[in-house]
């Protein structure tokens, strides 16, 4: 690959040049999101068959499942983003760290909403303390902590470092979700869809449930990418391309 053909990918950890690239990229991230969801709904409640056991009630793990893995993995990258920022020094990283929890906080409360729905009438409660609950349970809070330890601290950079050092303690409760299955006694089910063996459910419930989990994912890169531009100009707002960048936007 020519000199001139190479992308110098570095340049965009400056909030300058990231905020254009952000402004193109969520835009498509939306469309994206829009589309998966729209054929993702259609395979879920139209096309996949009524369950032998649990009837209609099932299909709410089109929405439930994908939430859940969404809310993990959100808080992964979240805390990545946030170490970045803490080793490297780098406010891009810790823009992107905030600029997810409160997608991650969102997924984590329609994964416990929808997950007391479908146990309502399959466990006959609408919660139990059941050890994947529990920590999922825990996950959210961990998402309201890292947003209320920001908000409660006045300079961002000290706020910051906060927010890393929980996203950093709380990432070990991720594994705990994930393996609590193989841990505990719970009421959960094993994974249904696993890399090492063949999944243990229809086609076309595993496509529908894969075309949701593509459009949580869009949405979750939108509304991040949405998100950090609005962060980006509060922090840098003092800045003179800042001042460029909101008076060309009039």
């Amino acid at each position: 690959m020519s000199s001139a053909t190479k992308i110098n990918w570095f340049r965009f950890a400056s909030p300058q040049t990231f905020y254009p690239l952000a402004g193109r990229l969520w835009a498509l991230f939306a469309l994206l999101a829009a589309g998966f969801a729209v054929a993702g709904l259609w395979v879920s409640f139209f096309v996949a068959p009524v369950d032998a056991q649990q009837g209609q009630g099932y299909r709410i793990i089109f929405i439930h499942v994908p939430a859940a893995w969404m809310a993990m993995f959100l808080y992964v990258v979240m805390a990545a983003w946030a170490a970045v920022g803490l080793v490297f020094n780098l406010r891009l990283a810790s823009m992107m760290a905030s600029a997810l929890a409160p997608t991650g906080a969102l997924f984590a409360l329609l994964s416990l909403w929808t997950g007391a729905l479908w146990g309502k009438p399959m466990w006959g409660a609408w919660w139990v303390w059941d050890a994947r609950l529990t920590s999922t349970l825990i996950l959210f809070f961990l998402y309201l902590g890292f947003l209320a330890l920001q908000a409660a601290i006045d300079d961002p950079r000290r706020a910051d470092r906060a927010g890393a050092l929980l996203a950093l303690v709380g990432v070990v409760n991720v594994p705990i979700i994930y393996f609590s299955v193989k841990w505990w006694n719970t009421l959960h089910q094993g994974a249904s869809v696993s890399v090492t063996r063949s999944p243990s459910m229809a086609s076309v419930i595993l496509w529908g449930m894969l075309l949701m989990v593509m459009a949580c994912w869009m949405y979750a890169a939108a509304a991040c990418l949405s998100r950090v531009r609005s962060i980006i100009l509060e922090r840098e707002r003092h800045a003179d391309w800042v001042k460029d960048a909101v008076a060309q936007s009039r």
